[in-house]
């Protein structure tokens, strides 16, 4: 057997259906055996996107995602995409082609150190010397990507060995490795330390982020929170980890959060950290107290613990669903009605301001995605980019029910929402009776518009929102917040771009709002559509996330 149809088998074997890729030379050997194959290849437009595609392929299926890039420009234009599913903790399998084994180090055509390039943002990498090798490789590759903290690994596979020969393989290779043992169960003496410190607080609150939805923990957090009357925030990567109608949900905290969270978190006397980093966007402003209050940190990863707070009293290593139900073992048996009212009285104090626009023929976000929850289906996933209309989506947008929030929060990858939708769809079989949103901007729609041609060649069920401001609105309102009004430069997209005719040359039907009213109703014809459609809405470029 050919090592690159090798490599397929052993893909099939962990359950890829779906590749996402763009051949080139020292892939050919590979995309040669893909002809033969069961797996689907999706060709994308950019490599760029590729990881993007696998990201929200991954999150929306529950499997690994897969890509696939040539030697040199091939494979570092997968970097960005990569250190992007490594700082969200997603799981993906980064192929990459490479040069003959002879040609390594020479500075051969398209010729990249991308194993030492990724080195930072991988969880593991490997440099295939031999094809009989491949089969370990995949078999540990999954079990990596999969499994403790999520994140992605680079398998880098050079031409001459895709093209050898394998008399006898072994598929079912047992993996083994020593260096390599996730800690699920938490220690058991630091979860009675934790109820220990639990029933002697009077205003404790949980602190949920991405790792909860990571460890599909979001039932064991709802009774837990339940349970003992404990309040519950999130990060913006914890967004869906807990129902955002229940009244022990008190929004989302950090730098872009509500006010009013901050302020519970700031009078909180215990926070109880579960699969968060505690980073500087999630506890802006916020750290001088919380490395004065008494800290719980239950994390997978043991190096985030203690590495954005000094003073963490007690660690938890483990899986978070694991050390949910073991923490659910015991009842606090505490009354923390007087902190109940203390944070209804925060919330009167600091309540959602839905300014008004500043012109009255543009769309207002936060309405218009406040109003936009009651019209969408209870299981509809938002994919969301990354600036203002980020902050609009998450914190606007009401995640219930069976709702799926989906973003770069760690990394904050412009580009991202367009690619990781269509991975999301694809993974889903591309349901027409499923609701998939894109939500971006005029500046990260452009950044990966040309991957409309895999949406429009695959009639992916998908609806781009895309809010035009002729400006990069978050930069915009740093350089404001930061030097002042009329401080703008290099943010300017004041071009005439019909984004409506972009639209109409991939064949995707489109629509185009300039009030809140015409958005919703725009919305409403676009879902009916069993197909990919384009809303752009016209927003004032000072209308800001405040």
């Amino acid at each position: 057997m050919l090592a690159s149809k090798l490599l397929l088998n052993c893909l099939a074997n962990h359950d890829v259906d779906t590749i996402f890729g763009y051949p080139g030379g020292a892939l050919l050997p590979i995309y040669e055996s893909l002809r033969d194959s069961k797996i689907k290849h999706v060709l994308v437009r950019n490599e760029q996107a590729a990881p993007h595609y696998a990201s929200g392929y991954a999150r929306s299926s529950g499997k690994v995602g897969v890509c696939l890039a040539t030697s040199g420009p091939g494979a570092t234009n997968l970097v960005t995409g990569i250190a992007t599913a490594y700082l969200d903790s997603i799981p993906i399998i980064a192929i990459t082609g490479q040069v003959n084994r002879d040609l390594i180090g020479s500075d051969a055509f398209q010729e990249a150190d991308i194993t030492g390039a990724t080195e930072p943002f991988v969880k593991h990498s490997y440099l295939v010397k031999k094809a009989e090798d491949i089969p370990r490789i995949i078999n540990e590759a999954f079990h990596i990507a999969s499994t403790g903290r999520p994140g992605p690994v680079l398998i880098d596979i050079p031409r001459d060995v895709q093209e050898e020969t394998i008399k006898k393989v072994n598929y079912k290779e047992k993996t083994n490795l020593p260096g390599y043992k996730p800690t699920i169960v938490g220690h058991t003496g630091q979860i009675r330390r934790a109820l220990r410190k639990i029933k002697q607080s009077k205003k404790p609150l949980i602190y949920a982020g991405g790792g909860v939805k990571l460890s599909n923990a979001e039932k064991e957090l709802l009774e837990f929170a339940e349970k003992n009357g404990i309040p519950v925030i999130t990060t913006l990567m914890g967004i869906g980890s807990f129902p955002e109608e229940h009244p022990l949900f008190c929004g989302v905290a950090g730098s872009h959060g509500f006010e009013h969270s901050n302020r519970i978190l700031n009078e909180a006397d215990l926070c109880i950290c579960i699969g968060a980093r505690m980073s500087d966007r999630g506890i802006f402003n916020l750290q001088h107290h919380l490395n004065n209050v008494d800290l719980i940190h239950i994390d997978i990863d043991p190096a985030e613990i203690s590495k954005n707070i000094n003073q963490t009293e007690i660690p938890i290593v483990g899986d978070a669903k694991t050390i949910l139900l073991s923490l659910l073992s015991q009842k606090i048996n505490n009354n923390y009605s007087a902190w109940l009212k203390r944070i209804e009285e925060i919330k009167e104090e600091y309540p959602l301001i839905f300014s008004e626009c500043l012109e009255n023929n543009k769309v207002n976000p936060k309405i218009f995605f406040k109003e936009l929850s009651k019209i969408t289906d209870n299981d509809a996933t938002i994919i969301a980019d990354v600036g203002l209309n980020q902050i609009w989506s998450a914190l606007y947008y009401d995640i219930i029910k069976d709702r799926r929030y989906f973003t770069s929060g760690g990394l904050g990858t412009m580009g991202y929402s367009i690619p990781a939708t269509a991975g999301a769809v694809i993974a889903a079989g591309n349901p027409a009776d499923k609701q998939f949103f894109t939500v971006c901007g005029d500046g990260s729609f452009q950044m990966s518009m040309a991957e409309l041609a895999i949406i429009a060649q695959n009639n992916l069920n998908m609806n781009i929102i895309l809010f035009n401001n002729t400006k990069l609105g978050m930069v915009r309102q740093l350089q404001h917040d930061t030097y002042g009004k009329d401080h703008y430069s290099g943010t300017d997209l004041n071009f005439d771009l019909d984004f409506s005719k972009i639209a109409e040359a991939y064949g995707i039907t489109s629509f185009e709002a300039n009030t809140t009213e015409e958005a919703l109703d725009a919305v409403k014809e676009a879902i009916k559509i069993n197909g990919p459609t384009l809303i752009q809405l016209h927003v004032d470029e000072d209308f800001i996330r405040i």
